[in-house]
């Protein structure tokens, strides 16, 4: 009797529990989609460079301060760059680029300090962020190796002639960019695929920045202002971007950066402005780049012991060819640069007259690692108040290892 109670139990609690679940699946609403959370459109990429550039060396007195301070005397093994970069679609509307760097090196004796390179925001205007803001620290938009990625450009460092207009290419401001979508992909590809483009930074870019370059104090309650237009496209299965960009503005002398007795302007202040012209062709298989810049600027004269504003010119052209054997890629490269004026983000504005040809592969046998092996041919004149009568030539092997994650 009391096992059938017990049965009779049983069988009615599972009846109870099947009509239970019949309940639950019909009158259960499907999930409904949620926004994702900012965080979860952030990503988090990087690359390292480690060089060495004392093998064959003639000259150990040859160096390039805005280059490379492991150049020449004291030089040995050296970490170039270790970046980390933050960024992400955080919005419809904005883009956040966060990029620090653990291996800045402020003098030939102090390597390895870690330094914010950039940090801004794009604010779109439109739907289709055709049209946006930069908003931060970040690239000034003035010649197109200046704003192509270390990690994407063959020649280990960038050019004399439009480098100095801008030390480390970045400055705190405010730009503008458009460029119309189809072309917006366009920029993205040529990075991507491995066509050594220079990212996006619009059809059109307008910009007012600090003009002291990145980290630094700004002086003077004058910014600069830049303006450029590029127009990448494509014909006969080839990719050209011819480009046009100039700035203007007053370049105040850091009095940390003048020598005692040397002769300045009173205010410190000096006309800092150029104009520059851009052709690219990308290697499909054969490639070619080509920047030349004229302007105005401070510039040390050993005549008058003092900085005064001179005029200044210069450029250079890159050929290269993309080879592919199978999964390995091979990018041999020729460049010659010329420059002749000042560099007013070094000592006094230190005069410079550089000739300088080198001849270099990079090899990536896999995605994540890449081999640069590189020979210059260096003629370099560099003059402050201190050092003057400064003319030295050389030759040296040139090697980067660098990783990509």
């Amino acid at each position: 009797m009391k096992f059938s109670a017990i049965l009779i139990s049983f069988f009615l609690l599972f009846s109870l529990s099947l009509n239970a679940q019949k309940d639950t699946t019909n009158t259960h609403k499907p999930e409904q989609k949620t926004t994702p959370k900012w965080h979860e459109n952030f990503s988090i990429r990087g690359y390292t460079q480690i060089r060495y550039n004392r093998l064959l060396e003639t000259n150990e007195d040859l160096g390039c301060e805005q280059c490379d301070r492991s150049w020449g005397k004291g030089g040995g093994f050296f970490i170039r760059r270790m970046r980390l970069i933050f960024y992400g679609q955080v919005g419809k509307r904005v883009y956040v680029y966060i990029q620090p760097d653990f291996a800045s090196s402020p003098s030939t004796e102090r390597l390895h300090f870690g330094q914010l390179r950039d940090a801004y925001f794009d604010l779109g205007v439109d739907k289709d962020n055709e049209f946006r803001f930069r908003i931060g620290q970040s690239k000034v938009p003035f010649g197109f190796e200046n704003m192509q990625s270390s990690q994407n450009r063959l020649p280990l460092d960038r050019n004399d002639a439009l480098n100095s207009a801008v030390s480390n290419e970045r400055d705190l401001g405010v730009f503008f960019y458009w460029a119309p979508k189809k072309t917006r992909k366009l920029f993205s590809e040529l990075v991507s695929t491995g066509l050594k483009g220079s990212g996006d930074y619009g059809v059109v870019g307008l910009g007012a920045y600090n003009g002291q370059t990145a980290n630094n104090l700004e002086l003077n309650n004058s910014p600069h202002v830049v303006g450029r237009i590029t127009y990448p496209f494509e014909i006969k299965g080839q990719i050209i971007e011819p480009s046009i960009q100039a700035y203007h503005g007053y370049y105040v002398m850091p009095k940390s950066n003048l020598s005692s007795g040397v002769k300045y302007n009173s205010d410190l202040s000096y006309l800092d402005q150029r104009i520059a012209g851009t052709f690219v062709l990308y290697p499909k298989p054969f490639g070619i780049t080509a920047e030349y810049n004229f302007g105005k600027g401070p510039e040390f004269n050993k005549d008058t012991d003092s900085i005064e504003v001179q005029s200044l010119q210069g450029g250079y052209i890159t050929l290269n060819y993309m080879a592919k054997i199978k999964e390995q890629v091979i990018f041999p490269f020729i460049r010659y640069q010329y420059y002749d004026g000042g560099k007013k983000h070094e000592k006094d504005a230190r005069s410079y007259n550089v000739n300088e040809l080198e001849i270099g592969t990079e090899w990536q046998p896999f995605k994540n690692f890449e081999l640069v092996v590189m020979y210059t041919f260096s003629q370099r004149r560099f003059e402050d108040f201190a050092n003057q009568d400064n003319l030295q030539k050389g030759r040296l092997l040139r090697i980067q290892a660098q990783v990509n994650f």
